[in-house]
């Protein structure tokens, strides 16, 4: 191993950690990108993060890491991009445990450390909540963040924090971060995105979708989640800053609060103590709701003409763009229907399509 990644929220992280590496390192050695197993509930029904368990054919890296090869499979009713990823990514997807609290995060990049001695070591955030005080109001998920933060800060060896796209996540304005960033360490490009094409094509993360499309030249601004946030597209998407990782730490009361943690309840704890929530009791409810919702079906010409009025909507709030996950909820439909709504669209209206993103125009007169 010459290049660990900690893709610090999972997820698109993980993604984004391939571009990353394409970026700064090359294509000649492959890395190792450590990451949760924590999808959206249209990914995986089941609330919270995935441990080794909740997998078939892991394989082991390390007494406490194991790396998520193609042929692995989440166990039903639980679901993963992992595998998927594994098999479309030259790199070495392995897996985060938060189910051991930060303490067993730690000793998690501690024995990647000792058994292989990484010339570099990235902890990477698309967006930039891992920079959260834990009292903004647009705050959604700072949960995953502050563990890994919290985790490469207790590691003796030096790990390198880097913020791309600042405010891509939705979640702290670009302003509120500005102030935080260190040196610029790289620009994306469209080149850089290459790839990764065939996994955007698929992968649910809105973030590092937006990451992609602002490296391919798109700007406007995109609604995202299903609270339709808006989100600027601007030349500061596509960036990649270098933070310093104590001054992270001082700012992130969770990350500090956590470090002697020993489980994911504990964590959870002083989330809902400091944050004033818990993502994962988000999901939880949002599942149970979920489960009583009736089944829909995907009739063509009814969702065309309910795109029709979201994106005159859409306009109406200065909308240019917005995710695939944001009108699959938008149109009130069943996450397990978005790639079938996905396919749908662009196959009917190609011209709108800024990969991975959509464009909002004018309904037809």
């Amino acid at each position: 191993m010459k290049r660990l990644i900690v893709a610090a929220g999972g997820g698109g992280d993980a993604v984004a950690a391939a571009m990353l590496h394409t970026a700064l390192y090359g294509d000649e050695d492959q890395a190792v990108i450590l990451t949760y197993a924590w999808d959206r509930l249209l990914i995986d029904p089941v609330p919270g993060p995935r441990g080794p368990n909740n997998f078939t054919g892991l394989q082991r890296l390390t007494p406490t890491v194991w790396t998520v090869p193609a042929n692995a499979r989440p166990i039903a009713s639980a679901g993963s991009t992992l595998p998927r990823l594994a098999a479309e990514l030259p790199h070495t997807f392995a897996l985060i445990d938060p189910h051991h609290g930060v303490e067993g995060i730690t000793r998690q990049l501690e024995e990647l450390v000792i058994q292989f001695s990484p010339e570099s070591i990235d902890l990477l955030d698309v967006g930039g909540d891992i920079l959260a005080r834990g009292d903004e109001p647009t705050l959604k998920s700072p949960l995953a963040d502050a563990v890994t933060l919290a985790a490469s800060c207790q590691v003796n060896a030096p790990i390198r924090l880097l913020v791309a796209g600042p405010g891509l996540d939705g979640e702290l304005p670009p302003d509120d971060l500005r102030a935080m960033l260190g040196p610029l360490v790289h620009t994306f490009t469209a080149k850089d995105v290459e790839p990764v094409n065939s996994v955007l094509e698929w992968h649910p993360s809105e973030a590092t979708g937006m990451l992609a499309a602002t490296a391919r030249g798109v700007r406007g601004t995109c609604e995202m989640r299903d609270a339709g946030l808006p989100v600027p597209l601007t030349d500061e998407g596509p960036t990649v800053y270098e933070v310093d990782l104590d001054e992270a730490l001082s700012r992130n009361e969770l990350a500090r609060a956590i470090t002697t943690t020993a489980t994911l309840d504990e964590v959870e704890a002083y989330s809902r103590e400091i944050c004033g929530y818990s993502e994962i009791d988000y999901e939880r409810n949002k599942a149970t709701w979920l489960k009583n919702q009736p089944p829909t079906r995907l009739d063509p010409d009814a969702a065309l003409t309910r795109l029709d009025e979201f994106e005159a909507e859409a306009q109406g709030r200065g909308v240019t763009h917005t995710s695939f996950r944001r009108i699959t909820e938008a149109l009130n439909f069943n996450g397990s229907l978005r790639e079938d709504l996905r396919q749908l669209l662009i196959n009917s209206r190609p011209e709108q399509y800024d990969a991975p993103l959509w464009r909002i125009t004018a309904p037809a007169e």
